[in-house]
């Protein structure tokens, strides 16, 4: 920083694409901080290092920060400045910003950019968006991911390119643009139906896609796409290097209309397209709601990849029952069990994020993640909280059950039955079209707030088709967003998750997922009042009839378990032997 004359340096959680999840060669936060949260931003100064993360990893960063001198901003508590805030506080005349522009949103970047402006620091050495101080210092970085793509067949993706492409440029019509910009990942790999490699646990490949009229230029590594090429220039897609598309935007959105989602661009090929006085059209790309939607092979497709993902949980839940207290696990031999199950499922491609298994009061940190020197055995005693997923080539899944390891206290049967209370809630209700999740929100948590209970999270995000396991932009949860982040009204086909939880600090950490799906309710199809959606749970595991407090059940939602417990038996068990089928009949005995 010395060197380069920087008295701030912002450093945060992000690759090329703003992805959610970032490869190896982009955690220089992880890197700088040793705080292994998926979210996070790090400011450097002279005299402070600072690190913001959410409500999810609070727990977590305050363990991994301790000792490092690092600091800790916890997002949204009161008292705790926003990073423009703190910047802002920071910086006096004459003072320099920095930051790999890659890195960094465009929106946030024209933020900092004012915010520089506004000190009358003009010079544009007060404001250097285009130096990567922690790739300077970082020895041993691990090179950047340029594995090898494949196809996504129709009998999987259900619609073709072509006709993908053809809904992508009616919407550029209808927004008079001349072209359209992808920076998304997997918007990519949805809008062309192959799926990549190189980010752990999200089946996408490094890329951008300008589209025009006349043609569509795919930006990658050619080590990556060597065993679909013929397929892409079949298409008509042309190849070009993955780094060149910086310079050659600016010939492309020469005084053109360019429609692209500056939230989901990097600051510098913003600042390429600025150069080239292009008219940006700032908006969701169309392939941000098309992709929302599931069609019909994709929605069947993912009933058989729960089906597949049930299988494999319930021989692991025989194996975990019939094994604790009688043999060595911890939290790292749990996962690895539930992994080898889902292996052996057929079409099984990943996991779709890294495994979360916390026993005890590990279970109170939301996304917590085991490693060698933090892992707990298992002992017969309390909750272990165990959120996990899978990609199969029939579509993607996302599950958490909580597990009872021993006898509960009545205060954790109440919180696990105020946590299943919401989720049958949820999962069962019945809506006008028109609704979206801010407005069932409520059904998930009001059981637990008649206790002075709440999660520090949303309720439910959608999820990718064979993609990102969180993917917009449906979602639950009650914090209003505005503008492009809103949340938009339930359609048939959208995915989402419903993962109401409770989390005591020091104590245990309970939280019950399922995806469910969109559909029209048929009992109300005629309505004159409008038409009618329900959800279908896709999930297919049972619950743990041992921790509910039967009495605290309504009768509805003593039916709506009861169902869904006869539905997990008559589903799965025909794919189990005798012995899982009669460990799965006494798990789903009616209540």
């Amino acid at each position: 920083m010395k060197k380069a004359h920087i008295d701030i340096y912002i450093i945060p959680t992000n690759d090329f694409h703003l992805s959610e999840y970032v490869g190896d060669y982009f955690k220089c936060r992880e890197y700088m901080s040793g705080f292994t949260g998926s979210a996070g931003v790090m400011t450097v100064t002279e005299h402070q290092a600072v690190l913001w993360t959410d409500g999810r990893y609070f727990l977590q960063a305050e363990q991994q920060l301790a000792g490092t001198g690092i600091e800790l901003f916890r997002m949204g508590m009161d008292g705790v400045p926003h990073i423009d805030e703190y910047v802002e506080h920071y910086l006096k005349k004459g003072m320099t910003l920095g930051f790999d522009g890659r890195c960094m949103a465009a929106s946030e970047g024209c933020g900092f950019a004012k915010l520089v402006e506004s000190f009358g620091n003009t010079d544009s050495r007060r404001f250097i968006y285009q130096t990567d101080l922690v790739g300077k210092i970082w020895t041993g970085r691990p090179f950047i991911s340029r594995e090898k793509a494949f196809v996504l067949n129709m009998e999987y993706a259900g619609e073709g390119y072509e006709s993908k492409l053809a809904n992508v440029r009616k919407d550029m019509g209808e927004k008079r643009a001349d072209i359209c910009l992808l920076t998304a990942l997997d918007e990519i790999a949805w809008l062309l139906n192959i799926r990549g490699n190189d980010v752990k646990c999200n089946p996408v490949l490094l890329s951008y896609l300008i589209i025009s009229e006349e043609k569509v230029l795919l930006y990658c590594f050619e080590e990556s796409i060597i065993e679909i090429r013929d397929y892409l220039e079949d298409l008509g897609v042309e190849i070009r290097d993955y780094f060149s598309v910086y310079d050659e935007i600016r010939e492309f959105g020469q005084d053109r209309r360019v429609l692209t989602d500056t939230d989901k661009m990097n600051y510098t090929l913003y600042m390429s397209l600025v150069k080239s006085n292009a008219k940006i059209l700032d908006y969701n790309t169309p392939v941000y709601f098309l992709k929302a939607v599931k069609n019909k092979t994709e929605v069947e497709n993912e009933r058989q990849a729960h089906v597949k993902d049930a299988i494999a949980y319930i021989r692991f839940l025989y194996w975990f029952k019939n094994h604790l207290g009688k043999q060595y696990m911890d939290e790292l031999t749990v996962a690895e069990r539930l992994l080898e199950e889902r292996k052996k499922m057929e079409h099984f491609v990943e996991e779709s994020f890294d495994s979360i298994v916390a026993y005890g009061d590990h279970g109170a940190i939301v996304h917590y993640s085991a490693t060698e020197d933090s892992k707990y055995e298992i002992q017969p005693s309390s909750f272990v909280l165990i959120d996990t997923g899978a990609h199969y080539l029939e579509g993607t899944t996302d599950i958490t059950r909580t597990l009872v390891c021993g006898t509960l206290t009545n205060q954790q049967k109440q919180h696990y039955t105020a946590v299943l209370r919401g989720n049958l809630n949820l999962g069962g209700t019945r809506f006008l079209y028109g609704v979206n999740g801010l407005n069932l929100d409520v059904l998930a948590r009001q059981p637990l707030w008649e206790l002075g209970l709440d999660y520090n999270h949303g309720t439910g995000h959608g999820v990718g088709y064979l993609l990102n396991v969180h993917e917009g932009p449906n979602a639950f949860r009650w914090r209003i967003t505005e503008g492009k982040k809103r949340v938009p009204k339930l359609e048939e086909g959208m995915i989402t998750s419903n993962e109401p939880g409770v989390y005591l600090k020091g104590e245990y950490g309970i939280r019950l997922e399922n995806m469910v799906v969109c559909q029209r309710c048929e009992d109300f199809d005629s309505n004159p009042f409008g038409h009618f959606m329900e959800f279908e749970t896709l999930t297919l595991v049972p619950f743990e009839r041992e921790a509910i407090v039967a009495e605290a059940l309504t009768g509805r939602e003593r039916k709506l378990l009861n169902d869904y417990h006869a539905r997990v038996y008559e589903t799965v068990s025909p794919y189990l032997n005798l012995k899982e089928q009669e460990f799965l009949k006494s798990y789903t005995e009616p209540l």
